[in-house]
């Protein structure tokens, strides 16, 4: 059985968020720093949770396509509210 190229895809996607994410959240144990700790939490809802809810929770809880997407779209938003709130 070969692999599905996006879900591969995916998978990497996630995988280099989650470093970025832990850059940033050492950034933010090192020096104390809000702003990047916002920044680790909305780089996770862009990158990791997103093919966290589509890979895993979605397949093992029977959800609907538009639950999953419901749930994708709102990993979204609160990444984008996270990173705003860095910004400023």
């Amino acid at each position: 059985m070969t692999p599905d190229y996006v879900t591969l895809a995916s998978a990497l996607t996630a995988a280099i968020g989650l470093v970025v994410t832990y850059q940033a959240a050492r950034g933010y144990r090192r020096h104390a720093s809000e702003a990047m700790g916002l920044l680790a939490v909305g780089v996770a809802c862009f990158t990791a949770i997103p093919f966290v809810l589509t890979e895993l929770f979605a397949p093992a809880l029977a959800w609907s396509d538009g639950l999953t997407l419901l749930s994708v779209v709102t990993a979204y938003n609160v990444g984008l509210i996270a990173i705003l709130y860095s910004l400023r």
